[in-house]
């Protein structure tokens, strides 16, 4: 369970039942409070220094959500939909949020769900195909449940509206609270992988892949619809070897009715100047992910690989995903 540092809240969450529930768990934990304008705009956090990253994830802020625009969407999900909270108490060395780190990396819990939710409900409703919200993209919703219970509330209280789905990724196998409630034939959830070796070195604070893969097999017999994520994939020096391994491990794991029906997504990491500023003060000791011969530019001071090593790697993970997973879809390789 994480224990912040301190707490940056917002006051008018008082008004909010989930608000007062926070307010009063920290409040009896002897955590130190600070009230403050805008947990969108804190200065003390904007003018950290980069070394300071680590110590600033140790913090939570809770405030209200007030932008509620949907991004259209063309992958598992229909649209992306801001929800109950931002950033992360992990650090992965790649994670796109860390390019604002003083803005919205660190965990922001917002305590309005109930107007959340409902635009999502009337949004399904109104819609003539069964529309699908991905509520993840900024935050992990496993992680989040078990401070705010968030995520059983949000799966219990959708299971009312008439269509819809819901789907969001994971890096962690707390899933034992939304294992045993209603409302899961409503959801998609996308459990993230990798090589153990770069979840040590990369994804610091997330689950060991080993229970990763116990979290998939609990989902499955639960009764959800599962997808695993490969990603990001990180173009190490013995790659090759670390990614066939992983494909393997779960080949040999997951057992034929974990497996069936069962979908991947496939997606190359990218990276960035700021990424290499912060990691390299945040982290001097940690492994370099920028190697400017196998990376260009894409736009204003992001990386991505170079499309003749993209594609290279691309066909040997199709080759591999057809020996170990001949009977599952790959939705896409990005």
């Amino acid at each position: 369970m994480f224990k912040p540092n301190g707490i940056y809240y917002e006051k008018e969450i008082i008004n909010y039942p989930l608000g007062k529930e926070l307010l009063d768990k920290y409040t009896k934990q002897n955590i130190p409070m600070y009230v403050i304008e805008n947990h969108n705009n804190i200065l003390e956090m904007r003018q950290k220094s980069n070394s300071e990253f680590p110590q600033l994830k140790k913090n939570i802020i809770i405030g209200i959500r007030k932008t509620h625009h949907y991004v259209e969407n063309h992958k598992v999900s229909d649209f992306l939909v801001p929800y109950t909270s931002s950033g992360c108490t992990a650090m992965c060395l790649y994670c796109y949020l860390v390019c604002h780190y003083n803005k919205c990396s660190y965990l922001r819990l917002f305590v309005n769900r109930e107007q959340m939710l409902e635009k999502m409900i009337k949004t399904a409703e109104k819609s003539e195909k069964n529309l699908v919200f991905e509520i993840g993209s900024n935050s992990d919703l496993i992680l989040e449940n078990t401070i705010t219970n968030n995520l059983v509330w949000t799966i219990e209280n959708f299971s009312h509206a008439k269509n819809g789905m819901l789907t969001f990724p994971t890096k962690f196998d707390m899933v034992d609270p939304i294992l045993n409630i209603k409302g899961k034939e409503k959801v998609i959830i996308r459990v993230s992988v990798n090589p153990e070796e770069i979840i040590q070195k990369v994804e610091f604070g997330t689950s060991r892949l080993k229970n990763r893969i116990q979290a998939i097999k609990k989902l499955k017999e639960a009764g959800y619809q599962v997808g695993i994520l490969i990603a990001p994939i990180i173009l190490v020096d013995n790659w090759e070897f670390l990614y066939e391994e992983l494909i393997k491990e779960l080949a040999n794991t997951l057992d034929t009715q974990t497996r069936k029906d069962i979908f991947f997504e496939l997606i190359f990491m990218t990276y960035s100047y700021v990424h290499r500023m912060i990691n390299q003060e945040a982290f001097p000791n940690h492994i370099r992910l920028f190697d400017p011969n196998m990376m260009s530019g894409r736009g204003k001071g992001k990386y991505m690989y170079k499309k003749e090593i993209r594609d290279k790697a691309k066909q040997f993970f199709l080759d591999k995903m057809k020996y170990y997973f001949p009977n599952n879809t790959i939705l896409y390789i990005v």
